[in-house]
């Protein structure tokens, strides 16, 4: 076992808590792993092999319709995990695909290791409980967020979460922006064009400068 190994499990926020005996246990099946940007880590619908940690970097965790549209579903980064639920269901298939955004680290775990584990050790067990509790509570927001409100709330509440001093600096493309909220590209388009028309915001060749907080706060809550 790699001592690297595990102090890098250990600043997984998973593990923050267990002891050093089942640290080491983990750590003594752990992979270290290494991912380019833009590179698929898992995909959807493929049998389970293991479970993944993130020591560094970022990763996008999406599902796609028959039809191939995008939905995603987290954004992850240093000290999370993905993949941890499948080992525990009868046909342990991946629930979504996952794509690495930035250099990534990750440790992979074994799925039968996970689960012989998670078996024996109480304490992990206690660990995964409450993370499946926090999946839970995420995915339940994601439900009621695409059924109980429109393509303008969510934008107007993605414009204002993801702005710097009045203006959306990162290049986010209007497909990666529809695939966040849930919706094509064509409608993300005349919903900004709304907006802009509006006076809300002002579209610019590499950024959207907000024009109307307030505004946008209101349309955040429809």
């Amino acid at each position: 076992m790699s001592m690297d190994t595990r102090q890098a499990l250990r600043c997984i926020s998973l593990f923050a808590g267990l002891s050093d005996e089942v640290l080491d246990r983990l750590a003594h099946v752990a992979v270290r792993r290494l991912y380019p940007p833009g590179e698929t880590i898992i995909v959807e619908g493929e049998p389970c092999q293991a479970v993944y940690f993130i020591a560094r970097g970022h990763v996008r965790v999406y599902r796609l319709s028959p039809g191939g549209r995008q939905q995603v579903l987290a954004r992850m980064g240093p000290g999370q995990a993905f993949n941890t639920v499948p080992p525990f269901q009868p046909q342990p298939l991946n629930h979504a695909t996952v794509e690495a955004l930035t250099p990534v680290t990750l440790y992979a775990i074994p799925g039968d290791d996970f689960r012989r584990l998670v078996s024996e050790c109480p304490e992990l067990a206690l660990a995964i409980l409450r993370d499946f509790a926090h999946r839970l509570d995420h995915l339940t927001n994601l439900v009621e967020d695409l059924s109980l409100h429109t393509v303008r709330g969510r934008l107007a509440r993605f414009l204002l979460e993801h702005a710097e001093a009045g203006q959306v600096t990162r290049r986010w493309t209007q497909d990666e922006i529809a695939a966040e909220l849930g919706t094509v590209r064509d409608v993300l388009g005349r919903t900004l064009r709304a907006f802009a028309d509006a006076g809300l915001l002002r579209l610019e060749r590499q950024r959207i400068v907000l024009l109307d907080r307030r505004a946008l706060e209101a349309e955040a809550q429809r």
